[in-house]
């Protein structure tokens, strides 16, 4: 009965000393000061931050809203129209893009006729092309591209031959070159664009013996989804 309470005393006095030792006064105070002025301990085994996802490359989707202004002697006829264009491209490599497109665009003949005679029209196109990128940051990049496609001024039939401009109820060929800039947003399939194009549209070219440069400048605001 004895040897029971003997190992009790025994044993309580290696377990205190087992423990570690309450922390110093000096110790105590150096943490106080450490806490006070914002101070961390580094850990080593913190990971580093994982780099940046790289861009995406893809299946592109631009749509761009902007305004057409016409160069040549259509400008007689008609203001600038408000312009929808969209395209959907591949990005064969980060800097090559190859692509289809299609355009809106509505205005009138406002400007050759009195309002009680003037004839809204929408105008429509469609054409493919390629577009060349060169990254100035890995947010920022220019852009330039050029596209073949048609274009016509959708409108009664003789409304715009009686002024001159039989062929532009009719498809005809469009020339068009574009020059941009993209911002790349933190979202790595979204990017916000400016640009500015000049094209040739040979239909919109006025008939009879004088001479005429049917030039059309566009310029828009673009969003881009890259999927």
């Amino acid at each position: 009965m004895l040897l029971a309470p003997l190992a009790v005393l025994t044993i309580a006095p290696l377990a205190r000393a087992e423990e570690p030792p309450p922390p110093s006064a000096e110790q105590i105070e150096a943490a106080v000061k450490a806490d006070a002025a914002g101070v961390t301990t580094p850990k080593e085994d913190v990971e580093a931050a994982p780099p940046p996802l790289p861009r995406h490359k893809g299946v592109v989707l631009e749509s761009s809203l902007g305004a057409l202004v016409f160069l040549g002697r259509f400008r007689q006829i008609a203001p600038p129209a408000p312009w929808l264009h969209a395209q959907l491209g591949y990005e064969v490599f980060p800097f090559l893009m190859f692509f289809g497109e299609g355009e809106l665009a509505f205005t009138d003949t406002s400007v050759a006729e009195d309002p009680s005679k003037a004839r809204a029209f929408p105008m429509f196109g469609f054409g493919g092309g390629a577009r060349a990128t060169v990254h100035v940051t890995e947010r920022v990049a220019l852009y330039a591209q050029g596209s073949v496609g048609a274009l016509k001024a959708d409108i009664a039939n003789n409304a715009l031959a009686i002024v001159g401009f039989r062929d532009a109820e009719s498809l005809g060929l469009s020339l068009s070159g574009r020059l941009g800039v993209e911002w790349y947003q933190i979202d790595r399939h979204i990017a916000l664009g400016l640009a500015i194009g000049l094209r040739d549209a040979k239909g919109f070219a006025k008939t009879g013996p004088e001479s005429d440069t049917p030039l059309m400048l566009d310029a828009s605001l673009a969003l881009r989804y890259t999927f």
